[in-house]
């Protein structure tokens, strides 16, 4: 009797659920949404240890600095098998602060000389804090102030305006780069984005131009500023002249 009234409890279901279909068909609406079952039981089985195996990711790619032999002592009567490889990776953070005692001379003719300091040490900080702050800036997104905190907790004394001076000074290297990305990439692209947006530094408003060279499709708008975007457009080159209508002539 139970078995008997369970199924015909999931008949008047299945017949329910049926009718609501029908309703919802004659009114208007879109019909009820197929659930399907979850995968996640699927998926941790594909994914387990003993499915898969262990996985030694990193270690094929990374470029050995040091190799170090590891020995055992075993009892009387063991049989060498051989040796077998391990990679292990780690990371060194510390402080390396250097005191440079530069000679000092007097020339013939009068003039002070002294012993150069090392490549990268500028404004008495080398080559790998700067490199580390402008990637912390550029790539991390990260604002002075907290880099400032993390390089601190790591025992370096610095203030932050020498880490302003660090991300703002000798930046030609940095544009040079940007320019000949401009030069080269519409070489070798079917079609270029520009976009300009509003930004306001320092209480004064300004521009923001956005070129984007991609393979999607993209939508013709008008842009503020054409002069402005011809010139970064070109790098700076007079690749372009404009004429009495003040349409862009290359």
């Amino acid at each position: 009797m139970i078995l008997q009234l369970r199924a015909e409890v999931a008949g008047l279901r299945a017949e329910n659920a049926a009718l609501k279909d029908e309703i919802r068909r004659l009114k208007g609406p879109p019909p009820r949404p197929t659930l399907k079952p979850s995968g996640m039981e699927q998926s941790s089985k594909r994914s387990s240890p003993a499915a898969t195996g262990p996985k030694r990711r990193g270690s094929s790619r990374a470029i050995v600095t040091e190799e170090r032999r590891l020995c055992y002592e075993p009892p009387p009567g063991s049989r060498f098998l051989g040796r077998t490889s391990f990679v292990g990776q780690d990371l060194t953070i510390g402080v390396r602060v250097v005191r440079y005692h530069r000679d000092r001379w007097r020339l013939p003719d009068g003039r002070m000389a002294g012993a150069p300091l090392p490549d990268g040490v500028e404004g008495h900080f080398g080559l790998a804090l700067r490199r580390l702050a402008l990637s912390l800036y550029h790539h991390v997104q990260s604002t002075v102030e907290r880099i400032v905190a993390l390089l601190r907790d790591f025992g370096v004394s610095i203030s932050k305006r020498q880490v302003v001076r660090i991300l703002t000074g000798k930046i030609d290297a940095f544009v040079a780069e940007a320019k000949q990305v401009l030069t080269a990439g519409p070489a070798s692209a079917g079609w270029v984005s520009v976009d300009d947006t509003g930004a306001r530094h320092g209480a004064v408003n300004g521009v923001c131009t956005q070129i984007g060279m991609t393979g999607s499709p993209c939508s013709r708008h008008q842009v503020e500023g054409r002069l402005n975007f011809l010139q970064l457009l070109h790098g700076g080159s007079p690749r372009w002249v404009l004429n009495a209508s003040r349409a862009p002539t290359c």
